[in-house]
């Protein structure tokens, strides 16, 4: 009894933690693509700050949305499931007892002990349909998670760990520091965070943790790189001349 009520709270908190996790993941190599991109052709903290902050609150959004027309898609069709069995429950009892039969049947049971716990099952109609929904289709609504709270959290995290790589910048703007360092800073910065990100959705995979944080860090230095190597390249083809004011 006890595992069971350990399990299902895990189960249910697993779909927001995979929102933070894919949320500030996207977040931070979002953010440093653009960083890294605007900042690679020498144009200033002003317009590397603003760009940074246009990307990271449009790309939130997007993910927001797209996450929360997901959820709400796969509840509707799991609602229209629920929908159907409690339809059959109601007006085709016998059927649906046989299912229950035949469900128990293959996991071993029989004679009175089969006839007792189909009874038992029978008898309620809420652990019937639920016996159905899990035993039979494999559904939980439950995992899912709500729509708005997965969209809201989504949105949150990509925030949080969009912000991360345009911070140095601030600092840029205020003098303490040059654009040069502040793309090292940032990009510092996102292998760290990246490698946290991707140790803890590793973890959650049950995956080798170390594995996984080297490979997420991994593609967001990548992302980097090739962000600050076009700015570079459009900076000294002369295509981008904004001028520096640092």
């Amino acid at each position: 009894m006890n595992n069971e009520f350990h399990v299902e709270p895990h189960i249910k908190e697993s779909n927001y933690i995979r929102d933070i996790v894919f949320g500030f993941g996207d977040g931070v190599n979002t953010s440093l693509g653009i960083v890294a991109g605007v900042g690679g052709a020498i144009i200033s903290a002003d317009v590397v700050i603003l760009a940074a902050l246009i990307g990271m609150f449009t790309g939130a959004k997007a993910m927001a949305v797209q996450n929360y027309l997901a959820v709400k898609s796969q509840r509707e069709i799991l609602e229209s499931e629920i929908k159907r069995e409690e339809y059959e429950i109601e007006n085709m009892p016998e059927k649906e007892r046989s299912e229950i039969e035949q469900i128990y049947i293959e996991k071993g049971f029989e004679g009175e002990d089969l006839k007792k716990i189909v009874d038992k099952i029978t008898s309620d109609k809420t652990v019937w349909l639920k016996t159905m929904l899990t035993e039979e289709l494999g559904l939980n609504l439950d995992i899912l998670g709500n729509p708005l709270k997965g969209a809201l959290v989504m949105f949150g995290s990509f925030l949080f760990g969009g912000i991360l790589p345009i911070l140095p910048y601030f600092a840029v703007k205020i003098g303490l520091i040059s654009s040069p360092v502040a793309i090292i800073i940032a990009i510092i910065t996102s292998i760290i965070s990246s490698f946290l990100v991707g140790a803890l959705k590793a973890r959650i995979a049950k995956k080798n943790w170390i594995k996984g944080g080297i490979e997420m860090a991994g593609l967001g230095t990548g992302i980097a790189l090739i962000g600050y190597g076009i700015g570079t390249e459009l900076s000294n083809a002369g295509i981008v001349s904004i001028p520096s004011v640092e």
